[in-house]
């Protein structure tokens, strides 16, 4: 008996928490000291050792980086992001500026750029809002106010407007619920009757439940809504999302349920159409190495080369040049 309590004592202490698939792994016998030392002779090296850089900071996690950064001030009085800002120039900048972030403070950033300025990159706004967890979220408000001292909701409201801003409201309310380890068909049922019920079969669609159930409901929760949804409608939440509502709000609702249904898919899809598109989108395929290396490109990667049928470490070799080709490769770890 006491057997059974301790392991569904474990089973809901794991209930929620998602697993990881770095492809970024703690480098075995760090030495701090030694790796600012070798950065500060590539920095200071006639033309520039970029090697050394990728090396060294595309094999290290973020907090060793941290470690690494303070040990390169200690060791020459200067801060090591301005060292590598000033040596660095185009897409590898990006990528290693990028790594020199913790992943929330990239994501808040990236999401500050979308919205600073004239006009908004909602394509941007959305995949960072739509795609990320309910923890990611908590993580990225709370460094979005320590780097911009304002509040992530005050901005949002201020650049978007009509349901596409309630949407990316209620996500940044962060009120979705906990997976739990019992399965409520009940519930199930009566939500998708709901999402049917105040869409595909009415004129119009009442928008504000579509809303609360996408928001608020627990991804595995939603898992069993969405093929549940199937015996009511015609069409699958998807083809319902694009027959319902157009523009920001269709594209949100659409990224809200492809990460629902499988996440790493999406980034998958993402990184394709980032590099088939003429003049390779370089700022999507950066953005999503950059901040899932440490939390799930491992599994993306997978989908990738499931997908479309070769890996993703040949595509981007198809596709970028340089040190920019090195650095991601390098992120993205080797083929399976």
């Amino acid at each position: 008996m006491a057997l059974v309590s301790e392991f569904l004592g474990q089973l809901s202490l794991n209930v929620g928490v998602d697993p990881t698939y770095p492809t970024v792994f703690p480098a075995k016998d760090f030495d701090p000291d030694k790796d600012a030392a070798r950065m500060e002779t590539a920095i200071k090296t006639k033309g520039v050792d970029e090697q050394t850089i990728i090396d060294i900071l595309t094999k290290r996690t973020c907090s060793q980086r941290s470690e690494i950064a303070f040990a390169y001030e200690k060791r020459t009085k200067k801060d090591l992001t301005a060292a590598l800002k000033g040596a660095l120039s185009g897409s590898l900048e990006s990528v290693i500026l990028g790594l020199m972030k913790s992943t929330s403070q990239f994501d808040a950033s990236e999401i500050k750029g979308s919205i600073k300025g004239l006009g908004t990159d909602e394509e941007t706004l959305i995949e960072l809002v739509c795609s990320r967890s309910k923890p990611e979220l908590v993580d990225i408000k709370k460094v979005y106010k320590e780097l911009f001292k304002k509040e992530l909701e005050k901005d949002i409201t201020g650049d978007t407007s009509g349901n596409f801003r309630k949407l990316l409201l209620a996500l940044a309310e962060t009120k979705r619920a906990e997976p739990s380890a019992m399965v409520d068909y009940e519930k199930i049922d009566l939500d998708a009757k709901a999402l049917y019920e105040s869409g595909v079969k009415i004129k119009g669609t009442d928008v504000p439940t579509w809303i609360s159930i996408m928001t608020e409901r627990s991804a595995p929760h939603l898992q069993k809504v969405f093929d549940r949804y199937k015996s009511y409608s015609p069409y699958d939440m998807q083809e319902s999302i694009r027959k319902e509502v157009k523009g920001d709000l269709q594209n949100s609702f659409l990224v809200l349920v492809q990460c629902i249904e499988n996440k790493q898919l999406f980034f998958a899809n993402r990184l394709n159409d980032a590099m088939k598109s003429k003049g390779a989108k370089e700022k999507v395929l950066t953005r999503i190495v950059v901040s899932r290396c440490e939390v799930d490109l491992g599994k993306i990667c997978t989908e990738y080369k499931t997908h479309f049928g070769q890996s993703l470490q040949k595509t981007i070799s198809e596709h970028t040049k340089g040190d920019y080709q090195k650095a991601l490769l390098s992120l993205c770890g080797p083929e399976e």
